[in-house]
């Protein structure tokens, strides 16, 4: 079965940055894609990016563009979201996403809170 853990999510100020980690675990095959996705109060589940299994391919919400980079190491079976000069709106709880032969796996949620 595959799991996700969720690790980086905090309090920060405006303007700072977090790194959020995910670690995958209960597969072995290279072939798969992971993202990120967020969930603000009230709002439905988004896509914030995403990442092909070679890592060349990578899609971002407009958001955030030019903020946050997303990235994966496949010998540990992670992916990271670096998330720079962030914003009050990008307070929500982010979702560690992974789809493996047309299965899709979450993972439990990550909280950023980002306020003064």
């Amino acid at each position: 079965q595959v799991q996700l853990v969720e690790s980086g999510g905090g309090l920060v100020q405006p303007g700072g940055s977090l790194r959020l980690s995910c670690t995958a675990s209960g597969f072995t095959s290279s072939s798969y894609a992971m993202g990120w996705y967020i969930q603000a109060p009230g709002k439905e589940r988004e896509l914030v990016a995403v990442i092909s299994s070679t890592g060349g391919s990578t899609r971002y919400a407009d958001s955030v563009k030019g903020r946050f980079t997303v990235f994966r190491d496949d010998a540990q079976k992670t992916i990271d979201l670096e998330m720079n000069n962030l914003k009050p709106e990008d307070t929500a709880v982010y979702y560690c996403w992974l789809a493996l032969r047309n299965k899709e796996t979450w993972g439990q949620g990550t909280q950023v809170t980002v306020t003064s």
